[in-house]
């Protein structure tokens, strides 16, 4: 019946519409959006998800066992509302998890991380009538991930004033908690030519900042013999007529080597914040969870950019509750949050992820504890913030704002090092990067206005 439906479209010239949910990850909002241009290239028509589609795509996540669930739960879903709509399901738990999500009832084809861009060429053959809307069994395309290679994909264009480029994917530091190396495999990285290419036809189509990402971007041409550094560089040279600026995604603390924070102190282009993986400041904690620095490198690594970089701000990612997680060790990362001043602190009490040797670690804590824990530690937090803003205030530095939203006569956006801003201003601006001077915080946002050489654009 879906197939003399689609026959009937075919006849009287219409195209299949195709709706792309995304679960996770900036990496999978990438790759998502990658494969809603190779849907266009096939004359398919992308459209919302929450709209009946005769085809659904589901990027699934698998970071977390909740993300898990959660995938399933939303495949579900949309089958529940349109039954006959063919159902494609790619992303970690699809590699991870293959037999179990092709069980799910409607799903079609499972597509591992290897070959995402399949989706797409899937869903051109199930409306050119040379693969089945409804295969039986379903047809599992995701084999190992351990000898992938870099999969070519690129964004030409995007309807936004930020955007991502996926320079790199896999990871191999094997965290005790973690199972994404099993969804990702190895590092693979862009090649940095490709890399800038990209960026450049971004550039060209009014794109202001671009967040470089990735699985474990510090990792960058470990493979092709590389370097982030290197990348930001060539970024930096050929990119530097738009008026662009760079942002990384996160990166943990042993990235910023001495050498490393001397190249990108002479950037113009790099956005002066950091989003640092740190997820515990307990030596003890980080040994267990097997990361590869302690918390004095991370303390270095944060004075060494703030003497290298004027007006540089600092986010973090946080586990709290982790298996033996003592009140000390919560302890040093609640002082850790405070002493550094970040501007945003990510919250994540541990999930146990089946498979993983943090699961079956002693200690666990209840969760009733990792939720206590949690709420103390965005007490903190809030107040880490409050005061890094109110010493950027004090400063009397002006801040270089991407204008992103307008609406009634105020404009708001984010500033290079990540401050969000609401100003005064025409809706012309929106789009633009101004120079804007902070004046007062409003519930962690900076109320700002125009400094006088923008004011008058």
């Amino acid at each position: 019946m879906k197939e003399q439906a689609e026959n009937e479209k075919r006849a009287r010239g219409e195209t299949v519409t195709v709706g792309i949910l995304t679960l996770g990850c900036k990496v999978n909002q990438y790759e998502s959006e990658a494969i809603s241009e190779k849907c266009r290239e096939y004359g398919l028509t992308p459209q919302d998800p929450s709209l009946p589609c005769d085809i659904y795509i589901v990027n699934s996540c698998s970071v977390t066992a909740e993300a898990d669930r959660k995938s399933c739960q939303m495949i579900r879903r949309l089958l529940s509302r349109n039954p006959d709509a063919a159902m494609i399901v790619t992303g970690c738990s699809a590699q991870r998890e293959a037999e179990r999500i092709a069980g799910i009832p409607g799903v079609g084809y499972v597509v591992g991380n290897a070959t995402k861009l399949r989706c797409s060429k899937i869903c051109s053959d199930i409306f050119e009538g040379r693969l089945p809307a409804h295969p039986v069994p379903p047809v599992i395309e995701a084999g190992s991930i351990d000898d992938a290679s870099f999969e070519p994909m690129r964004i030409t264009g995007y309807p936004r004033t930020r955007h991502c480029i996926k320079i790199e994917d896999g990871c191999e530091n094997r965290c005790s908690y973690c199972a994404i190396p099993d969804g990702r495999g190895r590092v693979r990285s862009k090649p940095a030519e490709e890399a800038v290419e990209e960026a450049l036809d971004l550039c060209r189509g009014g794109c202001r900042e671009i967040v470089l990402t990735g699985i474990e971007i510090a990792s960058y041409g470990r493979d092709t013999g590389g370097s982030l550094a290197g990348l930001l560089s060539e970024l930096d040279s050929e990119c530097a007529g738009f008026g662009t600026r760079f942002r990384l995604s996160s990166v943990p603390p042993d990235l910023f080597s001495d050498e490393f924070v001397d190249r990108i102190s002479r950037l113009r282009s790099l956005a002066p914040h950091f989003h640092i993986s740190m997820q515990s400041a307990s030596d003890r904690i980080l040994r267990l969870m097997r990361r590869h620095y302690s918390s004095a490198d991370a303390y270095a690594a944060i004075e060494k950019l703030r003497k290298s970089i004027p007006g540089v701000m600092f986010s973090a990612d946080i586990i709290v509750g982790f298996p033996g997680e003592s009140p000390g060790d919560f302890s040093d990362t609640l002082d850790f949050v405070r002493d550094t001043k970040l501007i945003h602190t990510h919250i994540f009490p541990f999930s146990r992820r089946e498979g993983t040797p943090a699961a079956s670690m002693p200690g666990q804590i209840p969760n009733d504890e990792k939720k206590r824990r949690a709420a103390l530690l965005a007490v903190t937090a809030q107040r880490s913030r409050d005061e890094a803003l109110s010493d950027y205030i004090s400063s009397g530095m002006t801040a270089d704002v991407l204008l992103e939203r307008a609406s009634g006569g105020m404009l708001r956006g984010h500033s290079g090092n990540f401050v969000e801003f609401s100003i005064e201003g025409p809706a012309e601006l929106k789009g633009r990067i101004v120079e804007v001077r902070p004046m007062s915080v409003d519930g962690g946002m900076c109320i700002g206005e125009l400094a006088e050489d923008a004011a008058g654009i």
